[in-house]
């Protein structure tokens, strides 16, 4: 195990992430009385599924390996339902836990089934990708997708402990790690402004895995989050800011069947919302503008089709954020500033989404 860093998040129910490589080892400490564990995990990930279940096994713990869909056609009610299933015929009891192994669909998933067998077990997230390191792994919200959207079903529940082990990010395909990189250039905008300094200063390392600044990169994204959640678990006032261009991102990945990586939507959703601010009379030009050009030198997508308009803004009235027949959008009142715009007009968002986003 090398050089360990420990992020802290506080709250009703504390938990540490650990970020470093190697880090298997410490997967026992965080399930203390469990005497059966549950590893969900999708195929490509087998190798270090197995590896954790030996870990688990060596401890004198009983192993249950179980494989589920890669990706979101992982987050379903059938694909939760036969997880609690198998939780079932192993026995598992309130003492038992859970392990999502994967990115950040398998741990969603996974939290979500812990929070529902025998309305709550300790489970553990161990993120394999960029994203699920810097977001989906942390906080405690877990869920599944319906045909109404993403997420609309799911629960706050924080995991015993996060395991971000950087060694698997190794072989993570380029494409996903810079899909990442999205959620990670959010924080910078809402919060780290730093974070965007050092991807401008050299976009290529901060698209090297092996890169000291990206794990700089991560460790301050993950700082950000634990900093919001750790006051507002349920999303009940200042959390709601870490969905800054999540509302048309969301939207965005129903369009698309869910076949576009988050991180790519979020990407359109963050320039998107900088518009909308700019012509809401709330963020300057220059840090509007900031937005496309930091995401282009990542390489990640700034548009999406013109045509698509009145299919998005109908997903976007059922977004969690809203509230009745009013949308909201988190914003920006300057860098590192995040706010709430209620009830936008419609032509108004209609105006945002021509100038930025349509192809």
């Amino acid at each position: 195990m090398d050089e360990l860093r420990k992020i802290s998040i506080g709250g009703e129910r504390a938990y540490d992430v650990l970020v470093g490589r190697d880090l298997l080892d410490a997967l026992p400490g965080l399930l203390p009385g469990a005497d059966r564990v549950a590893v969900l995990y999708a195929a490509p990930l087998k190798a270090l599924a197995d590896a954790l279940a030996e870990r688990v096994r060596a401890d004198g713990r009983t192993p249950l390996l179980v494989e589920v869909p890669d990706a979101e056609a992982g987050k379903s009610i059938d694909v939760a339902a036969r997880c609690w299933d198998r939780l079932g015929e192993a026995g598992f009891t309130r003492t038992d836990a859970v392990v999502g192994v994967g990115g950040g669909a398998v741990t969603d998933l996974a939290g979500f089934v812990a929070a529902c067998w025998l309305r709550g077990v300790r489970w553990v997230a161990v993120p394999t990708s960029l994203l699920g390191m810097v977001d989906a792994a942390v906080g405690g919200k877990t869920g599944i997708n319906t045909g109404a959207g993403k997420n609309l079903v799911g629960a706050f529940h924080p995991p015993a402990g996060v395991l971000c082990d950087l060694s698997t990010l190794d072989t993570l395909p380029q494409a996903d790690l810079v899909a990442g990189l999205a959620e990670v250039v959010k924080c910078g905008f809402i919060a780290d402004p730093v974070i965007l300094d050092l991807v401008e200063a050299d976009p290529v390392a901060a698209r090297s895995p092996a890169a000291p600044v990206v794990r700089e990169l991560i460790e301050r994204a993950i700082q950000v989050k634990a900093d919001v959640v750790s006051g507002d678990l349920r999303e009940s006032g200042v959390r709601e800011i870490l969905n800054y261009g999540h509302t048309l991102a969301h939207a965005i990945e129903k369009a698309e069947g869910y076949r576009w990586r988050h991180g790519h939507a979020v990407s359109v959703g963050l320039v998107y919302a900088a518009t909308l601010a700019r012509l809401a009379g709330r963020l300057d030009p220059l840090t509007a503008d900031r937005h496309r050009r930091v995401l282009e030198l990542l390489d990640l997508p700034t548009g999406y089709r013109a045509d698509a308009w009145p299919e998005l803004l109908a997903t976007m009235r059922v977004d969690k954020k809203a509230r009745g027949a009013r949308l909201r959008f988190v914003v920006l009142d300057g860098l590192a500033r995040a706010a709430i715009l209620e009830g936008p007009d419609e032509g108004l968002l209609r105006a945002a989404y021509d100038e930025a986003v349509a192809r």
